[in-house]
């Protein structure tokens, strides 16, 4: 997580050109952090369509990270609506180390990207029921906080190169110059129920199902360490009432092996043998685990 300029170099080299363009939207919310929302709405939008917020690295943006993936591709193709979110602070990091980006309403970037998620909801009727979250890095990190913060809203989310839910908590920042490098780097090792009352913490009133999740994590990480898949899936194992079950390798990609807890529709981990930090987002799996 230290070198945001490495990564960004790595992710430019292998960028596919998304189809579909972004538009930008205002007044879709009081923004607390100063957010801005890019969307993209398919020229065929099914009815009731479902919404994927899609959230980028440290020191990208929404239209980076829109033209590094295919989710505006397959957005035109299944008539779902996409929102690409940017962060403009702290290296263009999501804000997933305070205490209020760290709880539900609080004038934290997740309150802000919650409105845009209504914003949404509200204009084009979008079904509630089918709101997904998926993000790299930074923005994988946002994504296990968005689960922790709104679990009522999110249905099910992929994450790519993160950390657990508070792992950052209570560091000065929230970028690689900025942040305590001990989460970083697979340092903050907690137990399962030490991460589960730090999740509680977050939504004290939720009693109900939290969002499915499938994480992947290269095993040759350099940047945020591969201990922090284990401790990703230490958190939500707990939350989601699964235990591990098995190891299927090969899967979903050749090199992959997934983790797989319970009957594998709540959480599986990916673990990317030999991948470093840019584990290329897998769109069409991400589909599946949509069920989209």
């Amino acid at each position: 997580m230290h070198s945001t300029t490495a990564l960004i170099s790595t992710i430019a080299a292998i960028c596919a050109t998304a189809n579909g363009a972004l538009t930008r939207v205002n007044n879709w919310g009081s923004n607390p952090t100063n957010l801005q929302m890019n969307i993209n709405v398919p020229a065929k939008l099914v009815t009731k369509p479902a919404i994927i917020l899609a959230l980028h690295f440290c020191g990208g943006s929404g239209e980076t990270y829109a033209s590094t993936t295919k989710y505006n591709t397959l957005s035109e193709q299944k008539g779902f609506i996409t929102i690409f979110p940017s962060t403009k602070k702290d290296n263009n990091c999501w804000e997933v180390n305070t205490a209020k980006g760290l709880s539900r309403d609080a004038g934290g970037d997740n309150q802000g990207l919650n409105q845009m998620i209504q914003y949404v909801i509200k204009t084009y009727s979008a079904d509630p029921t089918k709101v997904f979250v998926t993000g790299a890095s930074s923005g994988c990190m946002m994504t296990n906080v968005m689960m922790a913060t709104y679990p009522d809203v999110i249905s099910a989310a992929t994450c790519y190169s993160g950390v657990a839910a508070g792992c950052v908590a209570g560091s000065p920042g929230a970028s690689p110059s900025t942040a305590d490098p001990r989460c970083a780097n697979g340092q903050i090792i907690k137990t399962q129920a030490e991460w589960d009352a730090q999740v509680r913490a977050m939504y004290p009133s939720f009693n109900g199902q939290y969002p499915r999740l499938m994480t992947y994590h290269g095993t040759a990480d350099s940047l945020v360490k591969y201990p922090n898949l284990g401790e990703q899936l230490k958190e939500w194992s707990g939350l989601l009432g699964v235990s591990f079950t098995k190891n299927v390798t090969n899967t979903p990609r050749n090199g992959y092996t997934s983790m797989i807890y319970g009957d594998g529709t709540k959480l599986v981990g990916v673990s990317a043998q030999n991948v470093g930090h840019w584990v290329t987002p897998d769109e069409d799996a991400d589909m599946t685990w949509f069920g989209l």
